[in-house]
């Protein structure tokens, strides 16, 4: 009796321990079949697979830390700065760089802390909330004026340019890059600040060679008279681009304007009329559309000097018997848009960031064409023509951008001004 109780309870014992076994084999089973193909193609028992597979595992989480370590190395010592916000707007890392661009001094990585009570910038806040909106990368160059709770001395309280690229990342959060612009902004002021000072000392001397060239061209005798009749256009762009330099930089430095009553349309057709002796050596035509009659709060001389280097400009590049475009409508209010849009070639793609800029040149196709006379031309191919046309719109309040028109590929420049008192429909 005795031993058939023993035989009894090994038997039982052995049908627990081989369905315990065929239980581990199966979920042994199933965590292998997750593994990768590598992992398992080689045939041995299911126990030796398994502690291959941990040893892989453990190769790759090592790589994988490795590569992460390496990363946040690089932002450690990246020239530029980078941080990172969650959903919240909570920042949850920081390098040394952009703590010191943007005066974070009372943070520490682990805190929870919204980045507006660190860093007193809405421009930097808004491009965050906008790329979250819009899941786009998003960038923005803006001046960043660090508060004194935040700068521990005078000289980190002062202000500078700086430029933000910021990407959308998972679960909401967003990560920004932040490159310091002041030094090149500084670089700028101080070239246009000795290119206005040699202006003012070239302005003087070019207008008494004018005058000695008109009076050896009045004396002189063929063929010497023909090499003074020559040099007086040369003289005249020489002088022009002075005149305009020194312009320039009375708009930048003092942008008073006489605010008046202007009726747009009246002041466009006037521009027309003063360039129209351009215009027909090209067989140019004119086209306009949209509002009949729209007023503004502005300075009329200054419009009229904006509208004539745009349509002086788009003249030039348009071509023979064609037509430029010139569309007035009212998309706000008080916000009136100009639209001016010529057949010619249109901006580089690559140069249209910089076709505003002083003595810009991009593709040879709208290099300056030497006109007939040096007084058909308002701008001379000076290259400051748009770049005085931006400062005369942004002393107004308003934005001027450059594009190329779609359907056509010509230049397509589009002018946003304020300040509407009254239109009228067409």
């Amino acid at each position: 009796m005795a031993l058939l109780e023993f035989f009894l309870g090994l038997a039982i014992g052995l049908g627990i321990w081989f369905w315990q076994y065929t239980q581990f084999q199966k979920r042994l089973q199933q965590v292998l079949r997750r593994l990768p193909a590598e992992a398992t193609e080689i045939s041995l028992p299911s126990i030796n697979l398994l502690q291959r597979a941990i040893v892989k595992q453990k190769e790759y989480s090592a790589q994988l830390q490795a590569k992460i370590d390496l990363c946040e190395y690089l932002l450690e010592v990246a020239p530029v700065g980078y941080l990172q916000v969650d959903e919240e707007n909570q920042l949850l890392c920081c390098n040394p760089q952009a703590q010191q661009l943007l005066n974070i001094q009372r943070w520490k990585i682990g805190q929870t802390r919204l980045l507006l009570e660190l860093v007193r910038s809405y421009e930097l806040d808004h491009l965050i909330e906008q790329t979250r909106d819009r899941q786009q990368p998003q960038a923005i160059e803006w001046v960043f004026h660090p508060t004194f709770t935040n700068a521990v001395s005078l000289g980190e309280a002062q202000s500078r340019t700086l430029q933000a690229y910021s990407y959308p990342l998972p679960q909401g959060k967003v990560g920004v890059f932040i490159e310091n612009r002041q030094p090149l902004v500084e670089l700028a002021q101080t070239r246009d600040r000795t290119l206005s000072d040699l202006a003012h000392e070239l302005k003087t001397p070019l207008t008494s060679i004018r005058l000695i060239a008109e009076t050896l061209e009045q004396q002189l005798e063929p063929p010497l008279q023909r090499w003074a009749e020559r040099i007086l256009p040369e003289i005249d762009r020489l002088i022009k681009l002075v005149q305009e330099w020194l312009e320039l930089n009375q708009l930048e430095t003092n942008s008073k304007l006489n605010r008046q009553s202007v009726e747009l349309r009246s002041l466009i057709s006037t521009v027309w009329e003063t360039l129209e002796p351009l215009a027909q050596n090209k067989k140019i035509q004119l086209s306009y559309s949209g509002l009949e009659a729209v007023w503004l709060q502005a300075d009329e001389s200054r419009l009229y000097r904006l509208f004539l280097n745009l349509l002086d400009n788009s003249i030039k590049y348009s071509l023979p018997e064609s037509t430029i475009d010139v569309k007035l409508s009212l998309i706000a209010a008080n916000q009136v848009q100009i639209d001016i849009i010529d057949s010619g070639s249109g901006f580089p793609n690559i140069d249209l960031p910089y076709v505003f800029d002083r003595l810009y040149r991009g593709d040879p196709a709208r290099t300056r064409q030497p006109p007939t006379h040096p007084s058909c031309s308002v701008s001379a191919g000076c290259g400051l023509g748009l770049a005085i046309a931006r400062q005369i719109v942004l002393a107004h309040g308003g934005t001027i951008k450059a594009m190329n028109y779609p359907q056509t590929g010509g230049a397509w420049l589009q002018v946003l001004l304020p300040e509407v008192l009254a239109n009228s429909q067409n």
